[in-house]
């Protein structure tokens, strides 16, 4: 295992899963961190950076689902059918999993297998430990690897025959970010939050509107995001824990986020749910994510509505597939086209294939994104 003060010097290549459509908002946010050699591909950007930029990324970005250091991709289409796993284990073997897994350190694996002869997920698992195994072993010169050190997660994705072999650094999940303990019955993950209201352009100076604000994620990623605070400093990283990485690096990323934050800006958000208890809910949810003197959250009905002339309306509205049924969700949509001025920009997540007839007006701008397993759109208008 190289020591520290080398790693941080050596680039390696990394690889952040995200929502289907925020690719592009993934990639800007690297380029702006510094990352190297960025590329993107369905639902994931790779690029290539050292343990600051790994620290960095934990940290900063807003639409990654999480930090995979990538350990290497090979073939794993069988040669033989009395030894179909033997390419699994070989290509395993010859990866460099001691330049980040140390001798005491614990390994889990879990992955997924799509598309190739090798479909047994449990026994690919296997193979894929009993490979880390040995090549840490001969690695560091043991016959045992207690495995009582820091956590340390393999994840393989085996598709058509190609294994690609992460290791973890993040633990829970980006969009966990510290500050919802508890949500209404449908709530916006805050990655997909976040990628929408960087899509919306959310500045400094936005006053921005939601009228279904449900738990508030809407309006608090918002606040995050024009005072420019970074959503990792409420939370915790699993390589943290790493002997890897030196303490003074998660403490240089963390100053240098903390750098960034604006303390003098003119963002608001107001909020209208028609339940009271998600306006309870919402108000909670700002104070405990620290964001409450930017936000404003009252009961009311969309039907009611007024929007000031200077507001951006990004919202997520109940649809047939969430809390409504269609018809129900359709009826709204028309109430939301006579009540959002045409003079407003907005942004309207929905599944809806006729959510336009339903709104009234053909969106300036469709982007196709998924909440959860659900296809939707993106309508934008200016």
């Amino acid at each position: 295992m190289q020591t520290a003060s080398q790693e941080h010097q050596t680039l390696f290549r990394m690889c952040c899963p995200c929502h289907f459509g925020l690719e592009s908002v993934l990639k800007f946010e690297l380029q702006r961190l510094g990352a190297q050699e960025i590329a993107a591909a369905d639902g994931r950007v790779s690029f290539s950076g050292d343990y600051a930029m790994l620290a960095a990324a934990n940290i900063e970005l807003t639409v990654a689902e999480r930090v995979l250091i990538e350990l290497g991709t090979f073939s794993v289409k069988p040669t033989s059918r009395k030894t179909p796993f033997e390419p699994l284990f070989e290509g395993v073997s010859r990866l460099p999993l001691e330049r980040f897994i140390g001798s005491n350190d614990a390994f889990p694996v879990k992955g997924s297998s799509l598309d190739s002869a090798l479909h047994s997920v449990p026994s690919c698992q296997a193979i894929v430990k009993k490979a880390a195994v040995k090549r840490l072993q001969t690695a560091y010169h043991v016959t045992e690897l207690p495995e009582t050190g820091a956590m340390h997660p393999l994840q393989f994705q085996i598709r058509k025959d190609i294994c690609t072999l992460y290791l973890d650094t993040t633990g829970q999940p980006l969009h966990k970010r510290g500050w919802r303990q508890i949500a209404n019955a449908a709530p916006i993950r805050e990655t997909l939050a976040a990628g929408i209201l960087d899509l919306s352009r959310v500045r400094p100076d936005t006053q921005l509107c939601d009228p279904f604000c449900g738990s508030g994620t809407l309006l608090i990623e918002a606040a995050y995001r024009a005072t420019h605070r970074a959503l990792g400093l409420r939370r915790s990283f699993l390589s943290e824990r790493w002997q890897q990485i030196p303490k003074r690096i998660w403490f240089g990323a963390r100053e240098a986020a903390r750098a960034k934050i604006l303390t003098d800006c003119n963002f608001h958000a107001i909020g209208y749910d028609i339940d009271p208890a998600a306006v309870r809910l919402s108000q909670e949810n700002a104070k405990k994510a620290g964001v409450a003197d930017l936000i404003e959250v009252r009961q009311g009905d969309v039907k009611d509505l007024t929007v000031l002339p200077e507001q951006l309306l990004v919202c997520n509205p109940p649809y047939g597939e969430r809390m409504l049924d269609v018809e129900a969700a359709r009826t709204l949509y028309r109430v939301m086209g006579q009540v959002f001025p045409k003079e407003n920009a907005c942004s309207i997540i929905s599944p809806d294939a006729e959510f336009e007839q339903c709104f009234g007006r053909k969106a300036r701008k469709r982007r196709k994104v998924y909440n959860g397993m659900l296809q939707c759109q993106l309508y934008q208008y200016w």
